[in-house]
């Protein structure tokens, strides 16, 4: 199988062999340092994989803690997944860490491992990555200035779990965090203790090799990992190659300093179809005999290109034929220090560099370029008694920078994605100067309050040269931003917990969100050109919610939220032979719903394995004042679309988990579950003329963990899961799409939108996968 990089293979084979020597020298330091292990707890008894332990998701409203608030916002709706939720499976990207997670919803990106994460449909109408929201890991930035965060990066079985912290959130998180943040965590060294090999294998020819090293006592905690996966895909040409790389090293300098380094690459060679239309994706949704586009079978998409790279006489190509894909490189190096003034006050410094290097021909054009940014931030914990009460006080500082410098090019229908000429060339910046104050008082035994400020100042400048190229001149046009946006963020929350079986919340929250570079210069039409006009976005939103634990083998917990957005960005594509989606201010719109999630040991004495999990979803958005143009060759029609449906927004998301574990006996460690994902059906266009069809999927999945009794066999872990049992067609992601304006004056309806290209693409097949893991 050609790739574009080799690199990706060679990186994680030096990271393999790394692994390994590292692993000879935990080996000797453990031998070394019985009585340091000993008094941290970590013998090799305790050492057991995280997934044996019997956990239940946590579910919490956040409050008092001993760490720092973008760790733990306090008063934030937060929930989380931990690695006994995913690791017995083939876990092959972020979708599967976040399934369970109530508030939480995904579609497919550009490529096998960029999913879109969506928090109360914070990124339902992307097309990559993970949008209006704060992603961190370990608590270092993972959000470039410009609000870009993709999930290419994470391999899930590098992580302990995720924490997502869901409602406007820019108080603590700044620009962006529209919708929340989430906190990615890798494995801590000392709960590896040793190192770990595995590779996942399966359907679509894919196959993960990964190695784990982790190590760790009172002075350090060290864990490195890295993995190379690749596969043929289910549709035409969309074989892959990612290898990831992943370290964090926390040393205790002293008593009261400690310092982490974090490291994070990615290197990723995607080949990618292009995104259909409904009417495409219904007659051939996985692409198969569309190799040679003049004769291709029905229902195949084509990307149309300049048969000399500039102008003129233009030739429809199969992508399979143009080369089209993403060949992309992610550097993150992140160094913190943190010192204790006294038990009570911390100080830490960070500071993050992060280079995303990009080579994309995804369309008609190529688009390369790289984007570095550096981040800087400084904040103190202070937690004090006000008489018998404890105040918990957070403030910190915060700047971040990122200066890019990309071109385009056309595609020329050569193969391998040939450049032609260029047709833009962009240079510019992004920095945002930010500063955030929050308090928690717990100003009686059972009720606390929450107060909060942030606020950003922002500077975004570029400039944008366009070349227009014909038989007789080349034709040049400067496009210049320079926007300058200063938004503020106040938030309070009350908590009260009447009884150790309930916990009662409400906050109101607030955020922004600036555009980024990338949505100031793509028109309404998909092609390059001036939209710098576009406003910065704003909401407030109110969390009225409730938790209850009548029992250990019960909680529950339901979240209704109501947010007001000012200007909110929302984006649409023009379709395929275009350069991109593009963006506008829809001037008021409304999001509300309810998240709910159920953790419920059913049967805790006859059955103490069997285990319920439910996480459910409503999202309803609709737009309140939002008037759209739209045009034909001959005349123009202003619509109104106040009450109508935001497009790409999932409705309703269900995800209910059955599980069973047999905790003792001679089956002990095998387990099996069935869990069942349904998703509404949504609207694609801002006339609610057009829908994606939903869909209800069946997995199946069984796991061996052999107890500690068999000896060697207990180091090898198993799996076997079986992905879309019915083998159900159905949309894993769709992007949305402009409506149009008949030649009669009237909007077209949903049979001439099913045609409307850049939209759909398909998801998995019935697939079967299998795995296996050793401990060393």
């Amino acid at each position: 199988m050609p790739y574009r990089y080799s690199t990706a293979r060679r990186f994680s084979g030096v990271t393999a062999g790394f692994l390994m020597f590292s692993c000879a020298l935990a080996h000797g330091a453990e031998g070394q340092d019985t009585a340091s292990v000993s008094r941290t707890g970590h013998s090799r008894t305790k050492a057991a994989p995280v997934e044996r332990r019997s956990k239940i998701e946590r579910i919490t409203v956040s409050g008092t803690s001993r760490v720092p608030a973008p760790l733990r916002p306090a008063g934030q709706t937060t929930f989380s997944s931990d690695r006994s939720d995913y690791a017995n499976q083939v876990a092959q990207s972020v979708a599967d860490m976040v399934v369970t997670i109530p508030g939480v919803s995904f579609t497919q990106g550009n490529g096998p491992r960029d999913v879109v994460v969506s928090v109360r449909g914070s990124g339902d109408r992307q097309s990559y990555g993970l949008k209006n929201l704060q992603v961190l890991e370990d608590g270092f930035p993972m959000t470039q200035p410009d609000g870009t965060a993709r999930a290419d990066l994470i391999d899930p079985h590098a992580y302990a779990g995720v924490d997502v912290f869901e409602g406007p959130a820019s108080t603590v998180y700044g620009n962006y965090a529209m919708n929340g943040a989430i906190n990615f965590r890798t494995r801590k060294g000392a709960d590896i203790h040793g190192v770990e090999l595995g590779s996942d294998f399966g359907s679509f020819g894919l196959f993960n090799a990964y190695a784990t090293l982790g190590y760790g006592n009172r002075r350090y905690d060290l864990m490195i990992f890295g993995s190379d996966v690749w596969g043929k895909g289910f549709i035409a040409n969309s074989r892959y190659n990612t290898s990831t790389e992943n370290m964090r090293l926390r040393v205790n300098l002293t008593d009261t300093d400690r310092l982490v380094l974090k490291v994070v690459n990615n290197q990723t060679a995607a080949y990618l179809p292009v995104r259909l239309s409904l009417n495409q994706y219904l007659t051939n949704p996985y692409q198969q005999g569309c190799y040679n586009a003049a004769s291709a079978a029905a229902g195949c998409a084509s990307v149309s290109l300049f048969k000399n790279g500039q102008y003129g006489a233009k030739e429809a190509v199969s992508p399979e034929a143009a080369g089209l894909g993403r060949f992309d490189r992610r550097t993150i190096v992140g160094l913190r220090w943190e010192h204790d003034f006294d038990r009570r006050t911390t100080w830490r410094n960070q500071f993050t560099y992060d280079q995303r290097h990009v080579d994309q021909p995804t369309s008609a054009i190529s688009f390369v370029g790289p984007y570095n940014s550096y981040a800087v931030s400084s904040d103190v914990t202070n937690r004090v008694l006000i008489g018998q009460t404890p105040l918990e006080t957070f403030g910190g500082i915060s700047f971040d920078y990122l200066d890019y410098g990309y071109q385009t090019y056309n595609i020329m229908p050569l193969g391998g994605a040939t450049r032609g000429a260029m047709t833009t060339a962009s240079y510019g910046h992004q920095w945002n100067l930010g500063a955030r104050f929050q308090e928690d008082w717990h100003f009686a035994p059972k009720w606390h309050v929450v107060i909060g400020l942030g606020g950003t100042y922002s500077d975004i400048g570029a400039t944008e040269t366009l070349y227009g190229y014909s038989a007789t001149a080349t034709t040049r046009q400067d496009v210049t931003a320079n926007r300058f946006f200063f938004n503020l963020a106040p938030e309070g929350a009350l908590i009260y917990t009447p009884s150790k079986d309930w916990t009662f919340h409400t906050r109101v929250g607030t955020a922004y969100g600036t555009p980024s570079s990338s949505n100031l210069f793509i028109t309404p039409q998909g092609q390059y050109g001036n939209n710098t006009q576009i406003k910065s976005q704003s909401s407030v939103g109110v969390d009225l919610g409730a938790e209850w634990r009548p029992h250990d083998t019960v909680r529950i917990q339901a979240t209704g939220f109501y947010e007001f957005y000012n200007n909110e960005l929302v984006s649409q594509s023009a379709g395929v032979n275009t350069v991109g989606s593009y963006t506008f201010n829809a001037p008021a719109s409304q999001h509300r719903g309810v998240v709910l999630g159920v953790d419920w040991r059913p049967l805790p004495k006859t059955l103490s394995g069997a285990r319920i999990k439910l996480s459910y979803t409503y999202d309803n958005q609709i737009y309140t004042n939002y008037t759209e143009v739209l045009s034909n060759s001959t005349l123009s029609r202003a619509f109104s679309r106040d009450g109508n449906a935001i497009p790409g927004v999932i409705p309703n998301f269900l995800n209910a988990r059955f599980l069973y574990d047999q905790p003792d006996g001679p089956a002990e460690g095998l387990g099996a579950y069935a869990e069942v994902t349904w998703r509404d059906s949504y609207w694609l266009d801002n006339a609610n003329q057009l829908k994606a069809p939903g869909y209800a999927l069946l997995n199946l999945e069984v796991h061996y963990d052999p107890p500690a009794r068999f000896g060697w066999a207990h180091r090898v872990h198993w799996y076997f899961e079986v992905q879309n049992v019915a083998n159900q067609v159905y949309i894993a992601g769709a992007t949305n799409i402009s409506d149009k304006l008949l030649s009669n004056g009237q909007q077209a309806g949903a049979s001439t939108l099913m045609d409307s290209t850049g939209s759909i693409y398909a998801g998995s097949p019935r697939a079967y996968f299998g795995g296996v893991r050793f401990r060393l």
